[in-house]
């Protein structure tokens, strides 16, 4: 029998950790050798047991899966690893892939998919949902809001109002509004509700940050 594929499930629901294992137990070229419930303590466990491929939540406690999976591809430029998450927003994904990601899974989908994405990415391929491949081809050539324009319409999007986020972010309202009208534009949204549900949609804010 050929040496199983290890892996590292890191994710804070223990249901989701029990019923990935469920799946891999059944196989016999796979095999769970830990299981975490955040960001640094899926740092510290790659690091210990250098796993063959990381599953890797996004939304964790303490260090998100993102800051994680940047960590790890520090102590491995050639670690593979496939985010589990329940947001199917391009943006997200965009940032998961740039922070060195191979793979991108919805919890969704893992019945149907994981074993397969890990396969995948354990033979050094990639894997992302063909939806949502064909989302960030259809927004890769528009601009991208700025750091400072996501920061406003995640206010925006908490208080709706100019004065509170100009308040709270030290500007002006005058400045507050050109913001907005920028964000309009590179959204292509008609007013600021558009706006915001369009960036939610494709991960672009989150209100739950």
């Amino acid at each position: 029998m050929p040496t199983p594929i290890r892996l590292l499930v890191a994710d804070d629901h223990p249901v989701v950790r029990t019923g990935i294992a469920g799946l891999v137990d059944a196989e016999p070229d796979m095999e769970v050798v830990s299981q975490v419930d955040d960001g640094t303590a899926a740092v510290t466990a790659f690091e210990l047991l250098r796993p063959d491929v990381t599953l890797m939540d996004l939304q964790m406690a303490g260090l998100d899966g993102i800051g994680a999976i940047a960590r790890i591809r520090g102590i491995d430029p050639h670690a593979r690893i496939v985010v589990l998450t329940t947001y199917s927003g391009d943006m997200q994904a965009l940032r998961a892939l740039r922070a060195g990601a191979c793979g991108y899974l919805l919890k969704t989908m893992i019945r149907a998919d994981m074993l397969r994405a890990i396969r995948a990415a354990h033979a050094g391929e990639g894997f992302l949902p063909p939806a949502l491949a064909a989302a960030m081809a259809r927004h890769s050539n528009e601009q991208q809001l700025t750091a400072r324009e996501v920061e406003v319409l995640r206010l925006v999007a908490s208080s709706g109002r100019n004065k509170v986020v100009a308040d709270r972010m030290g500007l002006s309202e005058a400045t507050v509004k050109v913001h907005m009208k920028n964000i309009l534009a590179k959204l292509d949204a008609s007013d600021r509700v558009q706006a915001v549900m369009t960036a939610l949609r494709r991960g672009i804010i989150d209100l739950g940050t």
